[in-house]
């Protein structure tokens, strides 16, 4: 699993145990990746620029490197080994389509040493993260690599038709052999910038068999999270305003369907949440604890790296954000269900697992013994639309959803239902001034009518003999507010209204002309 490596848990109890992957130290592991990828990247850059052609995906360059040095290669301290690169043109077009520049790659990995991250997965991979913070470097098995490298014809043309995507972002696949041992290594993105703490970090499959954070790993100083301790922690979700969540689930809608046409399935969405709220108290900490600002990286080098980015469109007002607050480091802005801002940083992992013979026999026996739709490991399609619903249904939901408390929820509805009382009383108080001008107007005599209705101390027995009046009247008594607007608007009919609105309504009596 990547989520370690972007997790960026450097276990300091650890450091002086110098971790092994496959008998081979950590330490001649990171010494190889330098000095090889420095090898074939400055030679790429001898090579003219050309189209892309089929057989550039499938070609393997090779070149050996002697402790003692030769003429094409430096002497080093490490043994002797056989640095493979895969499809070099191929990876050079991905990275030039990034933005990545030969000498920016080989700075970010060869400059400063190479900074080695715990692994919470089962899959016992080494990750390592560049000083700089844009790389991560992940040891792959054998049939990962494999896959990867007849993904590449789909996967450059998926990322021709849409640089923007959650998708990692793949930018060397290259292999160490030393010893008669291979250690295949890819280079990726950061999804989650080690400068910004991740104050929860979660690895999302939309299963539930077995998705708990072990307590070896909840004993870590930044654990990673898995889908039951999100509906716990989480469980009102993640709040968005309808721009950002529309264009997030289109993204993850659209990645998904690359992935299920690939036979793709077992991925995650790595999910590093950020609170604002406490950013704060994280930076008095990091002052006395971390890394001197000195040292803290700029913007971003590599385009569409971010998660902002990432879900965004050309043209969307979201590029400038990035541009201008760059302490935010490219994070989606969202709240919690507690109204906590938040900074979202996020990216689907874990996509070298096909649907091969191994895993249908995976599901089938964990089928038989549990619940088939809960377990992880699934047929792609079904895989595709479970994740998709858990993102939509319970992590990422629209910022109208968010429940106000009580107290103001009361406030709310009061205040609206005193605007409404006022607009309907108003407006048949305007009707009914229509109705008696329009009668008026006809000729017809109702001198006695506006006698009792705008005098009535003589006759206070008698109300206007508009019933409409009278419902205002009755709807107005409900609520004080609406009344005192009647009677500031009709300070003569006040007496009209309070003492007969509790009578019995009748007629007007015929008035005696003689």
């Amino acid at each position: 699993m990547s989520s370690a490596a972007e997790n960026g848990d450097a276990a300091p109890g650890k450091q002086n145990e110098e971790k092994t992957y496959k008998k081979t130290a950590s330490s001649a592991i990171k010494g190889a990746i330098q000095l090889g990828i420095g090898y074939t990247v400055g030679n790429l850059t001898s090579k003219p620029d050309r189209d892309v052609l089929m057989q550039d995906f499938y070609v393997v360059e090779s070149v050996f490197l002697p402790s003692e040095g030769s003429n094409l290669t430096p002497a080093h301290h490490y043994p002797d080994f056989r640095f493979k690169t895969y499809a070099p043109l191929a990876f050079r077009y991905f990275r030039e389509l990034f933005g990545i520049k030969p000498d920016d790659y080989l700075y970010s990995i060869c400059s400063e040493p190479l900074i080695e991250l715990s692994n919470p997965g089962a899959s016992g991979s080494l990750f390592f993260v560049t000083s700089d913070d844009e790389f991560i470097i992940k040891t792959v098995q054998h049939k990962e690599a494999e896959f990867l490298q007849k993904l590449l014809p789909g996967y450059y043309m998926n990322l021709n038709q849409n640089p923007r995507t959650l998708l990692p972002k793949f930018y060397g696949l290259y292999c160490m052999q030393s010893g008669g041992i291979n250690i295949r290594i890819v280079v990726m993105n950061n999804v989650l910038p080690r400068f910004m703490r991740m104050h929860f970090t979660y690895d999302l499959k939309g299963s539930t068999y077995k998705r708990r954070a072990s307590r070896k790993e909840r004993e870590k100083s930044n654990p990673t999270f898995k889908d039951l301790d999100f509906l716990q922690d989480m469980h009102e979700g993640l709040y968005f305003d309808t721009e950002t969540y529309n264009a997030l689930m289109k993204t993850l809608q659209r990645d998904c369907r690359v992935l299920e046409s690939f036979k793709i399935m077992d991925y995650s969405l790595l999910l590093g949440i950020h609170i604002l709220d406490h950013s704060l108290k994280d930076k008095e900490e990091e002052t006395s604890q971390n890394v001197p600002d000195a040292k803290r990286p700029g913007m971003q080098k590599v385009l569409y790296s971010t998660a902002m980015e990432s879900i965004q469109g050309p043209g969307k007002s979201g590029d400038g954000i990035i541009t201008e607050n760059p302490e935010t480091m490219g994070g989606i802005p969202a709240k919690s269900h507690k109204g906590e801002k938040l900074l979202l940083f996020m990216g689907i992992i874990d996509i070298l697992q096909s649907y091969r013979l191994m895993k249908k026999l995976e599901h089938s026996w964990k089928a038989l013994v549990y619940d088939g739709d809960t377990v992880s490991v699934h047929r792609p399609s079904f895989y595709a639309d479970r994740f998709l619903k858990f993102m939509n249904s319970r992590v990422f939901k629209k910022i109208q959803a968010l429940k106000a408390s009580p107290s103001k929820k009361r406030c709310n509805s009061i205040a609206a239902l005193k605007a409404t009382s006022q607009e309907i009383v108003s407006s048949i108080s305007q009707e009914w001034k229509e109705e008696k001008h329009d009668l008026l107007t006809e000729g017809q005599s109702f001198s006695s009518l506006d006698e009792e209705a705008l005098g009535s101390r003589h006759r206070p027995d008698l109300v206007p003999s508009t019933a409409s009046l009278f419902e205002a009247a009755s709807l107005a008594t409900t609520i004080s507010s609406s009344s005192l607007y009647v009677n500031e608007h009709y300070p003569h009919d006040r007496t009209t209204l309070y003492s007969n609105s509790k009578r019995q309504w009748r007629p007007p009596k015929p008035v005696n002309e003689t």
